[in-house]
């Protein structure tokens, strides 16, 4: 509801056509455009005044010219647009009173440009070429943003900010279906011939440039994503059946979603690629793990020089160096439209160069090489400590269910090794019997020992007390049987009911503490970030009944 409210709200300020509100929004919900210094605003938005200039000097020209390029039928949509859109302009100064377009006249000429198919780009030029176009303060321009609720600005940090959900519903007001990005992974799927026909529709230059030239310029054109599924590809007389199984094809193959493309309709299909697009610009997860991210990243800069310029003008980002998985995270950039905007060719050489197979689609070989298995399932450390089995198969982690608790306690292995533990394994088969099995052990020298239990559960509140408190007092016994101490007892489980914490407080034997996957996994974290410990010191985890995340990462970031 307040998303439709918002939309309305948006509109109806681009009734003012003064106010240069279009070419505002376009620059900000481009790729890479929700995290920007003014003056990288201001500077992005002079040269889009610069280009749009040039580029209607050019239309004006063409226009004019009477042998010209421009497909006839085409011109004389253009003409048409231009001649009604001078009338509504001018006709207030025949009663005396400003020029201006009125809400109503507005409304017949979005509806005159959308049936006469033409982009957004061409109807900008129109625009700009019977409306003045003159330059603008950047403040003026920021507190225009700001005042609509379109932008955040920061002052102390003269940083604008434009959350995710402004910019997917600034994108339904400009009549953009999807983001720039998927607009470019349709396009690498489709065929030149059909790329041709969309730029002849839509009076793009396409003769003697290359394929990538060729998708930039559609994307830049702002060509409804809609419209050109549903026309602009497919040659006259095309059946509708035709067009359908294409599309089918184009969602399931070329795509490589492995999903069938619902939907009885032509339109049906296209607003469910649509929404396929909206739900994983929406979903948080990247693919493959961090460090495999970072690691791609470091070989692109290694074999492909030029990938820090070409993702920094490709995405617009202001700082000079930009090949770091959390910066374009930051960005929501994810690996795959990373390699998106790298020329096939370059790829091709990038995988030639890392032996990376290049039969089939090469970007999805690329990412699959990439992929670290071991990171990938330490990122979704909580989802096994909840037995979420769906949640860790559409992460992209192959996993049975009856495997999902051992998988547990060696992720929890992986954990304390990174904390630079001795993860005794040896010693514990030494002391495991066919009765008592230690999951972990931590081996501190002087024949000192922190015992670690791993307890997986899906329900909410791990209430086991009794047979957990039974399992750790026969390990200690086992223990102290060949001359060891157990100094503490560990227990990771996905969380704890109240009932457990209050029974760990009066169990004085064990010198238990209780962890939560989500915590060790942050404190895993702030340890890595940490440039003062060189191992993680041991005596912060011995005071807790239930340890203290917070307590933690504060102590090491000192």
């Amino acid at each position: 509801m307040i998303e439709i409210e918002f939309e309305k709200y948006v509109e109806f300020e681009f009734k003012d056509t003064t106010s240069q509100l279009d070419v505002l929004i376009d620059i900000i919900i481009r790729d890479g455009n929700c995290i920007m210094k003014s003056d990288w605003l201001a500077r992005l938005y002079e040269i889009e005044i610069k280009s749009l200039k040039t580029k209607i000097k050019d239309l004006k020209s063409s226009i004019d010219k009477e042998n010209n390029s421009i497909d006839d039928f085409r011109e004389r949509d253009y003409q048409i647009y231009k001649a009604c859109l001078e009338t509504a302009y001018n006709n207030d100064k025949e009663n005396n009173l400003d020029k201006k377009v009125t809400q109503d006249e507005l409304s017949i000429l979005l509806t005159l440009a959308s049936k006469l198919e033409l982009s957004q780009e061409e109807v900008r030029l129109i625009n700009y070429m019977v409306l003045p176009i003159e330059k603008q303060n950047i403040e003026n321009i920021i507190n225009e943003l700001k005042n609509i609720g379109v932008i955040f600005f920061s002052k102390k940090s003269n940083t604008v900010y434009v959350a995710d959900e402004i910019i997917r519903n600034l994108r339904k007001v400009r009549k953009k279906d999807v983001a720039d990005k998927y607009f470019r992974r349709v396009l690498k799927s489709l065929k030149d011939p059909q790329i041709n026909l969309a730029c002849r529709k839509h009076n793009i230059e396409w003769q003697n440039i290359s394929l990538d030239q060729k998708i930039k310029k559609i994307i830049k054109e702002g060509i409804p994503f809609s419209a050109l599924l549903t026309t602009d590809i497919y040659k006259d007389g095309t059946k509708l059946s035709e067009k359908k199984v294409f599309l089918n094809d184009l969602f399931e193959n070329g795509l490589n979603t492995s999903k069938s493309l619902k939907g009885s309709t032509i339109e049906e299909k296209v607003q469910n690629i649509i929404e396929y697009f909206d739900e994983i610009e929406r979903d948080e997860r990247v693919g493959i793990s961090l460090e495999g991210y970072d690691q791609l990243l470091n070989d692109l800069n290694s074999n492909l020089p030029k990938s820090n310029d070409l993702l920094k003008n490709e995405f617009e980002l202001q700082d000079n160096y930009v090949l770091n998985s959390e910066y374009l995270l930051d960005f929501n950039i994810k690996p795959r439209d990373v390699l998106e905007v790298i020329d096939t060719d370059e790829l091709k050489k990038f995988c030639d160069k890392l032996d990376i197979k290049t039969r089939g689609n090469t970007i999805l070989n690329i990412l699959e090489s990439y992929k670290d298995a071991e990171n990938l399932s330490l990122e979704n450390y909580e989802h096994f400590a909840y037995r979420d089995i769906n949640k860790i198969k559409e992460n992209g982690i192959n996993v049975k269910e009856a495997d999902i608790g051992l998988q547990f306690e060696d992720l929890t292995k992986k954990i304390f090794e990174e904390l630079k533990f001795n993860v005794d394994e040896k010693l514990k088969k030494e002391l495991n019997t066919n009765k008592d099995k230690i999951d972990i052990l931590l081996n501190l020298g002087n024949k000192q020992l922190i015992l670690v239990e791993c307890k997986t559960s899906k329900d909410k509140g791990f209430n086991k007390f009794s047979t957990v408190s039974r399992q750790l007092k026969s390990y200690v016994k086992l223990a102290e049987k060949n001359d060891y101490t157990i100094i503490k007892s560990l227990l990771i489980a996905p969380e704890f009911s109240d009932d457990f914490v209050s029974e760990c407080n009066l169990e004085y034997e064990l010198n238990l503490s209780l962890i939560k996957a989500k915590s060790l996994f942050n404190i895993l974290d702030a340890f890595k970030d940490s440039k003062k410990h060189k191992e993680f010191p041991h005596n912060l985890l011995m005071k807790d009944v239930v340890i203290q995340e917070e307590r933690i990462v504060k102590a090491l970031a000192k």
